[in-house]
């Protein structure tokens, strides 16, 4: 039996979907509810009705004296009950809240006119018309139907959207005097309808409400607030969630950089070391090249004893940066020039000053000077270049 239930309401959704489907808008709006309706119509049907998720309204049909009620489900009317009515009677919501349970009794309800109490039109309307489609064939009333716009309730469902663009529509209209008239004759439930529909000939109802807006009821919610509240709740916690996500990942951040701060700092004192490495090794090399370019104390003091003659001695020999100053005594002191000048290790000897006469030695004092040879940095690169090894 649950099968053949849900066998019916898959049939009857689509069914339905065939008669509404047109009212849906194009674009993402139509995918979106033609989606959501192929979805639902897998589900089973008591759990569709447990959600919520079948489409569900009490249909009120007047049938001469008796008023029939009907239970409409997933696009299918099944009878409930039928009552003997007269809108003269004892206040109506009794008998209906008497004969119906109270979940039947808070459906929204709908009375059902005749066949014969409306008159339907078909047309072709262009596309853009689908947006505002009521509005436009409520233009189309003195034209295609012999009453007056503010005669009638009217209606526009939608058949059909064809190859080439058009609309295929049919305006629903009653007669308002017709509408009053079933009104009164339903009694004070009229003044609950949600909406009033339109019989198809067939037994069913069309779809379209052709009640005012002003008369219809509707009904609260009475999950509103409910929803309203776990709707605010879920916001708040998704905020705190995402919140305590954001501090998880600030937490972690700072724990990360705290457990890298030592790091950080051998790595700075490891480049430190490796810097003051660097510099030494290139200081070193520095030295290297500056006293390879220039000769040593010991060839200079060996190349003035070899080319100074035996009656010349020296009272001081200093060397500052690239100079060398001597002072001494000689008996030969004009001819010591003559006698350093041929030296590799030094270049322009000179004297400076007067040559002055010592009596106590009988010779003569004097003060020399000389550029000590160094050889230019090319020469030094060249021997020890970038090719060279490297001797910390």
């Amino acid at each position: 039996m649950a099968d053949a239930d849900h066998i019916a309401a898959r049939i009857s959704l689509r069914q339905r979907f065939g008669r509404v489907g047109g009212r849906l808008r194009p674009g993402v709006h139509g995918f979106w509810s033609w989606w959501t309706q192929a979805l639902l119509a897998w589900l089973p049907l008591r759990l569709r009705e447990l959600l919520g998720l079948v489409e569900q309204r009490l249909l009120l049909r007047l049938r001469g004296g008796s008023l029939a009620l009907l239970l409409e489900r997933g696009g299918q009317a099944r009878l409930l009950a039928e009552l003997p009515w007269a809108a003269a009677a004892a206040p109506a919501e009794e008998p209906l809240a008497r004969v119906l349970r109270p979940q039947v009794a808070e459906l929204p309800r709908w009375l059902v006119l005749t066949a014969v109490a409306g008159l339907r039109r078909r047309m072709l309307v262009p596309g853009a018309a689908a947006e505002r489609l009521r509005e436009v064939l409520g233009f189309e009333i003195d034209r295609q139907t012999p009453f007056a716009a503010a005669d009638v309730c009217f209606d526009a469902r939608l058949l059909e959207r064809r190859a080439d663009g058009q609309l295929e529509v049919e305006l629903v209209v009653a007669p308002r005097s017709a509408v009053d008239a079933a009104l009164a004759a339903l009694g004070p439930p009229a003044d609950g309808l949600a909406g009033v529909d339109l019989d198809d000939g067939e037994g069913e109802p069309l779809g379209v409400n052709l009640l005012p807006e002003t008369r219809r009821y509707r009904r609260a919610d009475p999950w509103q607030r409910w929803n309203l509240a776990l709707a605010a709740v879920a916001l708040l916690a998704t905020a705190a969630a995402l919140w305590q996500v954001l501090e998880n990942r600030r937490a972690a951040a700072d724990a990360f950089e705290q457990a890298s701060l030592p790091r950080i700092e051998q790595a700075r004192a490891a480049s430190a070391q490796r810097q003051q490495l660097d510099d030494l090794i290139e200081g070193m090399r520095h030295l290297e090249q500056a006293r390879a370019a220039r000769p040593t104390m010991v060839e200079l003091l060996d190349e003035l004893s070899r080319r100074l003659p035996d009656s010349t001695y020296l009272e001081k020999l200093a060397i500052e940066n690239e100079r060398m100053l001597l002072i001494g005594l000689s008996s030969e002191a004009s001819a010591l020039i003559g006698q350093l000048e041929e030296s590799a290790l030094w270049r322009s000897p000179a004297l400076t000053g007067a040559v002055q006469p010592d009596p106590r030695t009988r010779r003569d004092r004097f003060t020399l000077t000389a550029e000590i040879a160094v050889d230019q940095p090319a020469a030094a690169g060249g021997t020890g270049g970038a090719d060279a090894p490297r001797d910390p």
